[in-house]
């Protein structure tokens, strides 16, 4: 078949190989010869796209803002559902985090969303750990997937993936500067995760009051080396456009599920006395901005980068805890088997160390017990042959 091929690939008569290719029939001993459709490599993409569909999309968000700042009504806004939720208390005694998944659909795409949101953040008198539930969590997620990668029966292909790809932190519209349990939390937190920051509510403040809010944000980042997300600007194709988005950051969101009207259409905003608030207009809020770069695309840049940064990290880290390295004393590379049998070893020989100092503390307690047994036996000896004589010589 392969010859078969390669002759009508090196004949004049194959046309147009894309779609079709054919042998013209000069003479009774050759036959015409049809595809189907294309073939070839460049059928590579739609095997990946289909391939793809089939197993479904998966995508996590984390959100971090305090309570009743509208967490829940701007996921609703993002993804244009309903998620049905219980009302958010302010009493709880330290911060929390809630995780729910969500199974999405649009035009037959599979989206798997996962929304962690925190609870009773900010609300506690002490506020100095609560950004520690948030690490724990995120640290656990990093670990989940490391043993699952460590398993010598790996499935990772059908693995519930449950690291976050990105945090969304919701900073209250002060106007003036991020509060210390903004600075503290991010500080934890940028290098685990992708960080956008989003100004809530962000119809409370003018359009002068909202950029200087964004410059004094942006400034206070940079000054504590807090690290958040930037959209990529090495793409040629993107780099000017994500070079603009970057200056718009942070984002100023509204949210909104209510249909409010405006001339003959009905859109998605907040109806006050002096006017409305369209939530998809770019003028009026950043809304559509993040929802594209969020969702249309850089999503899987957000993924690649959690996996490639924020675990990378996790994971060099953690195996260098537990004492592996890629070079040996003498700074050639060690391979993963000698380590481990090195490491094997250095256990072994501190198990039997261990067990010789309890060895030893051990017969040097039974020592003194015995010493001490001794005494009390002599006393008890004393004691007897006194009351002895006492009875002989005084007649009791």
């Amino acid at each position: 078949m392969n010859a078969v091929f390669y002759y009508l690939a090196r004949s004049p008569q194959f046309v147009n190989p894309a779609h079709h290719w054919s042998a013209v029939e000069h003479n009774e001993n050759i036959r015409c010869l049809t595809t189907l459709g294309h073939f070839g490599f460049e059928c590579l993409p739609t095997q990946l796209v289909n391939r793809s569909i089939q197993k479904g999309f998966s995508f996590n968000i984390l959100c971090v803002g305090e309570t009743g700042i509208g967490k829940s009504t701007l996921i609703n806004t993002l993804f244009n559902i309903n998620l049905k939720e219980s009302k958010a208390s302010h009493f709880y005694s330290k911060v929390g985090l809630k995780v729910k998944t969500y199974e999405l659909q649009d035009r037959n795409i599979p989206l798997k969303l996962t929304v962690v949101k925190t609870v009773g953040y900010g609300d506690q008198i002490n506020k100095e750990a609560s950004y520690q539930p948030v690490v724990d969590y995120l640290d656990a997620q990093f670990e989940a997937y490391l043993q699952e990668e460590l398993k010598i029966k790996r499935s990772l292909v059908d693995y519930n993936d449950s690291r976050i790809h990105v945090c969304l932190y919701f900073i209250a519209p002060t106007g003036h500067s991020l509060k210390s349990l903004d600075l503290m939390t991010m500080k934890n937190i940028d290098r685990r995760v992708n960080i956008i920051p989003l100004i809530a509510k962000a119809d409370a403040l003018s359009k002068s009051d909202l950029q200087r809010f964004k410059s004094n944000i942006m400034s206070e980042l940079v000054s504590n080396g807090i690290r958040i997300f930037q959209f990529p600007e090495d793409d040629e194709d993107a780099a000017q456009v994500n070079t603009s988005v970057n200056g718009l950051l942070p984002f100023a969101v509204v949210g909104s599920m209510e249909e409010v009207k405006v001339g003959k259409r009905m859109v998605r905003g907040r109806h006050y006395p002096w006017g409305v608030l369209q939530v998809e207009n770019e003028n009026h809020c950043d809304f559509v901005k993040l929802r594209d770069l969020l969702l249309c695309t850089h999503m899987e840049d957000l993924k690649d980068q959690t996996h490639t940064q924020h675990y990378e990290c996790y994971r060099s880290s953690r195996l260098q805890q537990l004492g592996f390295h890629d070079t040996g004393p003498d700074s050639q590379p060690v391979s993963f088997q000698e380590m481990y049998e090195a490491k094997r070893q250095e256990f072994h020989a501190q198990c039997q160390r261990e067990e010789e100092e309890l060895k030893q503390t051990f017969m040097q307690r039974v020592k003194e017990k015995e010493l001490t047994f001794k005494d009390a036996e002599k006393e008890a000896r004393i004691t007897h042959l006194t009351s002895i004589l006492w009875v002989l010589f005084f007649g009791g």
